[in-house]
Order: structure tokens, then sequence, then C-alpha cells
């Protein structure tokens, strides 16, 4: 039995997953869901594999309606939930009959919200990945009246006693607004920026409205490049912080393309990526320097919440009767720490 569900308000919606691993090597941007930590939680609190297809939702509201029975949940960013008419937590599962209407509305205190739905959407794939990609114009973008395929419904869950959470079992973790602090390691050309990189570490920036998926503009006291050779194009990871101008910084994000020329002071680490996909313009950006070594333990950390989820998640649903991914089984119990 499969189920649709149809949109009534998009707002800025598209389909993705964790990212297109094997676009760079084709040229072409990793893309994916820019909160990776709120993406992935989404698809666990459902019981989905991680790299599943989930909407991500960003800055305006949405509506819709499902033709079969869901189990839903929205992280991320905070906003209010409804579903019926009734508000219901984020970062919880929750339980959705047929025909009631599901809106997320007042995205704040960040920028990005994920809506994952048990069994996921069915969605077309580049390369292994539904992440949209604007440069080759492949992706789900949603529009009002769009239909979703979930091929997973679950029976309505409710809870006998004035309905209240039927589920307990988030890990929520606070989204950025106002002012965020981001992890960054050196850059290949930090050298290059002699004395003036300390401003990185002891200024305030802001982000510009010119910012997107590709990259994050930043005005600011900026570090000033001491020599002048010339920059040749090379390969960028996703978080290089790069000076292209007088003007501003330029954070490349997920949708960066693959190769750039500009010198590159710091790179923003994995968590930091996250706390930037939820920064507003004119939130204030503050940067921290942290090492290699100190970045992989912290983002460890970060995997081991989401496995301690998982976890939980797994008993859970095995005692409900709700399907789980192959591999959620028999966790084993060192998985959780």
């Amino acid at each position: 039995m499969s189920g649709t569900i149809i949109v009534q308000q998009a707002g800025n919606t598209v389909v993705t997953d964790l990212g297109r691993f094997r676009g760079p090597r084709f040229g072409l941007p990793v893309n994916g869901a820019l909160d990776q930590y709120s993406a992935r939680a989404a698809n666990i609190l459902v019981g989905n594999d991680d790299n599943s297809p989930l909407l991500e939702l960003t800055a305006l509201d949405f509506r819709m309606t499902t033709t079969a029975d869901l189990l839903i949940t929205v992280t991320g960013a905070a906003a209010e939930l409804t579903v019926g008419g009734r508000s219901y937590p984020q970062w919880e599962p929750v339980s959705v009959a047929a025909g009631e209407p599901v809106a997320v509305r007042g995205i704040r205190g960040g920028l990005r919200a994920y809506l994952a739905v048990h069994g996921s959407v069915e969605v077309p794939r580049l390369l292994g990945s539904c992440a949209p990609d604007s440069v080759v114009g492949f992706g789900v973008r949603l529009t009002g009246g769009t239909a979703l395929s979930v091929q997973r419904p679950v029976p309505a869950f409710r809870q006998p006693f004035y309905d209240m959470p039927l589920f307990r079992l988030g890990v929520q973790r606070p989204a950025s607004g106002g002012e965020a602090l981001v992890d960054v390691t050196d850059g290949p050309d930090i050298a290059e920026f002699g004395d003036s990189a300390d401003l990185l570490f002891s200024s305030e920036y802001t982000v510009s409205p010119r910012s997107n998926h590709i990259g994050l503009r930043l005005g600011g006291n900026l570090p000033e490049r001491v020599t002048s050779g010339e920059v040749l194009s090379r390969g960028v990871p996703v978080g290089a912080i790069e000076v292209p101008s007088r003007e501003e910084l330029l954070i490349l994000h997920r949708g960066r393309g693959v190769t750039a020329g500009y010198p590159v002071l710091a790179v923003a680490t994995s968590l930091g990526l996250d706390v930037l996909a939820q920064a507003r313009p004119g939130d204030r950006i503050r940067f921290r320097a942290t090492t290699v070594t100190e970045a992989t333990a912290a983002y460890r950390r970060s995997m081991l919440q989401l496995e301690t989820l998982r976890q939980s998640v797994a008993t859970v649903f095995g005692l409900l009767g709700i399907h789980r991914p192959a591999g959620w089984q028999d966790l084993p119990a060192a998985a959780c720490g």
C-alpha cells in the first residue's frame, strides 16, 4: 500500500538527501542538505536510512495533506508544527492520519527546517542522489499541487490520554540565530595573510542577503593578503573561507564548484557548516580556531549522539511493529557508547 503527499503551500522547499558524493569526480558539486546533523536526525527519528530523501524548508511556511497514515518529524530551526490543527513538538516522531493537514510555520532562530517521512518519498536521482543542482538544472523543487509518493504508510498512533505526545526520543540541538560561533581549521594559504589572519578570530562578521547554498558572504573587518602572486585554480573543499575582494569573506558551502582561484584563509569544520546552514541574513558570525584532531573528535561525538538516538528509535519501533532498515534490528550496545 502506498500513499501520496499533496503540497498545498510550498514556500521555499526542495527534496534533498545528504549529497551527491560521486559528483565531484565528474565536476559536480556535492550539494545535499546544508544542515547535515538535522537532516540525519530527521531520517533516524522516522526509521529511515540516514541518506533517504527528505524535505528541506528554507525560511517560508509549508503545508501539505496526505492520502494515507504517515509518521513524520521536523528538525532543524525552530518552527510551529501542527497536525490537524494541533501543535506537536519538533525532533520527535509524529503520527499523521490520512486527510489531516500538516503545517510548518514561523521558522525562526535559524533558516532551515527538515521534514522527514517514514518510508521516504519517491523522486528521481542523479549519480545516486536526489540533491538539487542549480547548475545542471536537476532536482525537485516543490510547488503548490506537487504530489509525492510514499511507499510505507504507518497506521496512525494516538496516545489515549489527552492526546499527549506518543514518542519522547529526540536529541534537540539548538539552532543558531543572532550570533553564531563557527569552528575553523587553518587553510592552505593562511600564511599569505600574515598577521592580519588573526582578524578572522577577533572580528565579528555579518551575513549578507546575497548568501545562498553555494556560499555565504560575510561583511566585516577583512584580513588582507600580503603576497601578490597569482593563485591558480585548484580543488577546494566545502567550507573553504576565501577573501575574493576587499568587501567580504566568502564561505563555500555544499553547492560550491569543485575548483576556485582565490586564497583559502581557513576551512569551516563539518559541525561549523551545520551552524552556517542556519545563519540568516543579518546574523552575526564569529570564528574560533580549532585543529583537525579536535574537529574530528567533535564530529565523532555528534555521530555517537545520533547512534544513541538510532538505538532508542530501533527499540521503540520494534516494540510497535514499525518497519526499520535492515541494519537497525540488531544494533550492538557498543554503538551507543
